[in-house]
C-alpha cells in the first residue's frame, strides 16, 4: 500500500498587513500591536513611522482636550482639473481611506493644562498637499492664537503645494507667512513640528518660520528633491542631505527631538515661551515697537535728499556744507515769505528809490 505523505504549503514571504509591519530601515517585521503601543517607533533600530492627524494630537494633548475646528471645510474644483481622474474624484478616496475632510485638521487643545492652537498635517490624505483649505486652516490657527494670545503649534508632514489647485496652492504661501508674521510683530509664540516628509511649499512657507523648530529623527525635510537639487547645482550631495540631523547640523532646525520625548519637549518650551502681555491690560506700558518698512525707507530717502543740497550756491549766498544746515523737515517749513529779503516783501510804493551820490551832493 503506497505511502501518502503529508503535503506542506510553501512559505509565504507577504505577510497580513493588519498585523505586521515591515520596517523600512532594519527589514525587520513588527507586530501592529506592539508597534502601536511603542508610539509607533521601531524598537530595533529607532526608526519613526508616518503617524496620522488623530494619532499625532493623541501624542501632544492632554487627553480629552482637543476641540476641533473648521472641521466642514472642504476643497472644491476651481481649475476643472483631470489628469489620470478627475480631481473630485481623488479627494473622495482621500476621504473614505481617511475619514478627514482634508490634510489638515486644526483646534484648541491643552498641553499640561496650557491652552493651545494647533493645527497637524495627515500625509495620508493625498501625500499632505497643501492646498486652499490646508492654508486656510494654518491661517485661522493663526489668527485665533492671536486673538486670544495663546501658543500656536503646527505639526508639518507634507509633500508640498497641491498642483490639482494651481496658483491658488501656491497663494497659501504668502497668506500663512503673512499670519505668521502679524503672530511674531505680537510676540505670541510659535512652535513648528517637522515631520517625515516635510518638503516642497510647506516647507518654503510656515514650516520653518516658528521661534523654535523641532523635527523627528531622519525626517526628510527639504524644497526640492535631492535628485532635482543635484542636478540644478552640478554637484554631489553630502551624506545624510535633507535629513533633520543634517538640517540641525547647520541651524536649520532647533532640536531633534525623539517622539517619545516630544510632549514633555513642547511642554517645556511652553513654560519659557510666554506670550507678551498687551500694553494697557496690566502688562508693561512700553513695548518693541513693529518695524515699518515704508516708514524707515521714507525716512532714509529724505535724508539722503537733505545731505545732497542745491548743486550750485545761489547769488549772495554763501556755501555751506550739509553737515551745519538744519534738516528741513516736511511738517514744519519756513514760509517763502520768510526766505526773501526784507526789501522784497516791502511794497513798492513804501521803497524810496536810490539816488546817485553826485545828485545828492548838488540838491544839498
Amino acid at each position: 500500500m503506497p505511502i501518502k505523505l503529508p503535503s506542506f504549503r510553501p512559505r509565504k514571504d507577504a505577510y497580513p498587513p493588519d498585523l505586521w509591519t515591515k520596517c523600512p530601515s532594519c527589514s525587520e517585521m513588527l507586530f501592529n500591536k506592539q508597534l502601536d503601543k511603542a508610539d509607533r517607533v521601531c524598537p530595533t533600530c529607532g526608526h519613526h513611522f508616518r503617524l496620522s492627524a488623530g494619532a499625532r494630537l493623541d501624542g501632544l494633548l492632554d487627553h480629552g482636550s482637543f476641540r476641533e475646528l473648521d472641521a466642514g471645510l472642504q476643497s472644491v474644483d476651481p481649475l476643472g482639473f483631470v489628469d489620470q481622474k478627475p480631481y473630485p474624484d481623488r479627494v473622495a478616496a482621500a476621504q473614505v481611506a481617511t475619514g478627514l475632510r482634508d490634510a489638515a485638521v486644526r483646534g484648541i487643545g491643552t498641553i499640561e493644562g496650557r491652552r493651545v492652537s494647533i493645527c497637524v498635517m495627515d500625509f495620508g490624505f493625498m501625500g499632505g498637499s497643501m492646498g486652499a483649505v490646508v492654508g486656510e486652516k494654518v491661517t485661522r490657527a493663526a489668527e485665533q492664537a492671536l486673538a486670544e494670545r495663546i501658543p500656536l503649534i503646527v505639526v508639518s508632514a507634507s509633500g508640498g503645494a497641491r498642483m490639482q489647485e494651481g496658483t491658488l496652492a501656491l497663494m497659501q504661501l504668502a497668506k500663512t507667512c503673512g499670519a505668521l508674521e502679524r503672530l511674531r510683530a505680537a510676540r505670541v509664540p510659535y512652535l513648528s513640528i517637522m515631520s517625515d516628509p516635510t518638503t516642497g511649499g510647506v516647507f518654503a512657507s510656515y514650516a520653518v518660520l516658528g521661534d523654535v523648530n523641532l523635527a523627528e529623527p531622519n525626517a526628510l525635510i527639504g524644497f526640492a528633491g535631492a535628485r532635482v537639487t543635484a542636478g540644478t547645482i552640478s554637484q554631489e550631495l553630502p551624506p545624510g542631505f535633507q535629513r533633520a540631523e543634517f538640517l540641525f547640523e547647520h541651524g536649520f532646525v532647533d532640536r531633534v527631538v525623539h517622539r517619545r520625548e516630544l510632549r514633555h519637549e513642547v511642554a517645556r518650551l511652553l513654560r519659557y515661551l510666554v506670550p507678551a502681555p498687551v500694553p494697557g491690560n496690566g502688562g508693561p506700558t512700553e513695548s518693541r515697537p513693529a518695524f515699518d518698512p515704508i516708514g524707515f525707507l521714507s525716512s532714509l530717502a529724505d535724508r539722503v535728499v537733505q545731505d545732497l543740497g542745491p548743486s550750485e550756491p545761489e547769488p549772495g549766498r554763501t556755501h555751506e556744507p550739509a553737515s551745519s544746515r538744519r534738516p528741513e523737515s516736511a511738517s514744519v517749513r519756513e514760509p517763502a515769505s520768510a526766505r526773501e529779503p526784507a526789501s522784497a516783501r516791502e511794497p513798492a510804493s513804501a521803497r524810496e528809490p536810490v539816488r546817485p551820490a553826485a545828485r545828492q551832493a548838488s540838491d544839498g
